[in-house]
């Protein structure tokens, strides 16, 4: 788990990001808060591995919080203005988002500092939720000690087990520790969509509609009742 620490001196952007991180099972929020000064003394207390920062707040701005702390979280900047950029680099932050910032721009931000965050770990620490970038057409699953490059035209369905997902391909089955709530917001909503609370299914590979289930390849996927007339809606 990535414990996290938002700092920005607007409401509004806390807000969003706050749904954002809460929307990211890989994330743990510690604190939101809008004075960088309490922000200083939460990451001098707790253990923080991902800091969100806004650069110009009134009290203390975020290029100079981050150059007085002794022992940087990994950052990523939170702000409207490009004029930081250079000085982000120099500061060697994760990333760079500029407001108002998009929830996929926001996820390859994070898997970009998670995987900054396991390399210091020395790898002990998996990455279960890292998401699909939505403009790529594979997905990296991490499981059997391997990484696969999966096509996510390849994906059949996605079947979900407590904190384990089964993702069926043409190529055989992958178990991936996940979960499909994350999957739900991060995989292309032009390609897939949830049709029950334990799957997920590639839209271009549903073959047909059965009284309540959807048969892809042999298998006869059911629609929650919640589901269907949005199913119904998309499909046919």
């Amino acid at each position: 788990m990535i414990k996290c620490l938002i700092v920005d001196d607007e409401q509004l952007a806390r807000n969003l990001l706050e749904g954002y991180v809460d929307k990211t099972p890989q994330l743990e929020l510690v604190a939101s808060l809008k004075n960088p000064v309490e922000a200083a003394a939460v990451i001098q207390r707790e253990q923080i591995d991902l800091l969100f920062l806004d650069i110009q707040m009134p009290d203390l701005m975020g290029t100079d919080l981050l150059k007085s702390l002794p022992k940087k979280p990994a950052t990523i900047f939170t702000t409207a203005y490009k004029d930081y950029a250079l000085e982000g680099y120099e500061l060697d932050v994760v990333d760079y988002l500029l407001k108002p910032i998009p929830f996929d721009r926001f996820l390859k931000a994070v898997n970009k500092a998670v995987n900054g965050i396991e390399q210091i770990r020395g790898g002990n620490t998996a990455s279960p939720e890292a998401a699909p970038d939505p403009t790529s057409e594979y997905v990296s699953l991490k499981a059997d000690h391997r990484i696969y490059k999966v096509r996510l035209a390849d994906i059949l369905y996605i079947e979900g087990l407590k904190e384990y997902v089964t993702y069926y391909t043409t190529e055989g089955k992958i178990i991936v520790l996940q979960s499909l709530k994350h999957l739900e917001v991060s995989l292309p909503s032009q390609k897939f969509m949830r049709v029950h609370k334990s799957y997920i299914i590639n839209k271009d590979r549903v073959k047909s509609l059965y009284g309540n289930q959807l048969e892809i390849g042999e298998k006869k996927i059911p629609i929650g009742q919640s589901y269907k007339e949005q199913v119904l809606q998309s499909l046919f």
